[in-house]
């Protein structure tokens, strides 16, 4: 009697590979909210490195009020108008308003970010550095930024990249710290102390890779997107005043909110 050829059954997958498969069906949600999280918390931690300089700001503009109305008899009662509490909840104030600014200008395009499948195979040997069609490429946004530069181009980016390295180390912050409080008891001062730097650095290391450069591509994708609608005349000018709101917020955040020397210290 003829034997009948078994019938061989693919292999199931394991329990995780299905796990992952599944999480990995909802990227086109999770992804931008974490972009968008990244951002507005390097923002934040930016804005409070600005409360202090933004109420020195506000004491002087009040010393030159105090001076001018002093000058008079009649407006020299004015000169105690605005007290030094007044000046505090105006110098928070400003800080907030600066914050939310800033989220509106570079939070928000996170939200517009899509990852689009390979359009041809490559080989195992090589990365992928970026899901996204030829003309929004790094290679691509960067040739248009050295050919066509623009404020919007150059400032809305670096600004993100800022932004994103003061929300990395934040991040690393809140892991450090919490490792090292709750492992100080049983392991001691010195094991819980390398042990929160060390996983502190991939924490960092981590959300950056992972979330860091993506929000700094969407970021320059936008710009770019925004300065080829306005046409060679006006790009120049095109978001000018949002790109003075965020330079300084990312000069901030790079310099005072971004303490990356200081988990390897």
């Amino acid at each position: 009697m003829p034997s009948h050829p078994s019938s061989s059954s693919e292999p199931s997958s394991s329990f995780l590979t299905d796990v992952s498969r599944f999480l990995g069906a909802f990227r086109w949600a999770f992804m931008p909210l974490g972009l968008l999280a990244l951002v507005a918390v390097g923002v934040h931690a930016a804005a409070d490195t600005l409360d202090d300089r933004l109420l020195t700001v506000v004491d002087r503009l009040d010393s030159a009020f105090d001076a001018w109305v002093g000058q008079f008899p009649a407006t020299a009662s004015l000169v105690d108008w605005v007290s030094l509490e007044t000046r505090t909840r105006l110098a928070r104030a400003l800080a907030l308003g600066w914050e939310l600014a800033a989220d509106l200008l570079l939070a928000l395009p996170a939200l517009g970010y899509r990852e689009v499948e390979a359009s041809r195979p490559v080989e195992p040997w090589r990365p992928v550095t970026a899901s996204a069609p030829e003309s929004s490429s790094w290679k691509a946004l960067l040739r248009r930024c050295l050919r066509r530069p623009t404020p919007m181009r150059w400032v809305r980016p670096l600004a993100t990249a800022g932004v994103v390295l003061a929300g990395a180390c934040t991040v690393a912050r809140l892991v450090q710290g919490t490792v090292y409080l709750s492992w100080r008891p049983l392991f001691g001062d010195v094991a819980s102390d390398w042990a929160a730097r060390g996983l502190a650095v991939a924490a960092l290391c981590g959300v950056s890779v992972s979330l860091g450069w993506r929000a700094v591509l969407r970021n320059l994708q936008h710009a770019d997107a925004v300065c080829e609608a306005a046409g060679p005349r006006r790009a120049w000018t095109r978001g000018l005043v949002g790109c003075l709101l965020v330079a300084p917020l990312g000069l901030a955040a790079a310099w005072d909110a971004a303490p990356v020397l200081s988990f390897l210290r």
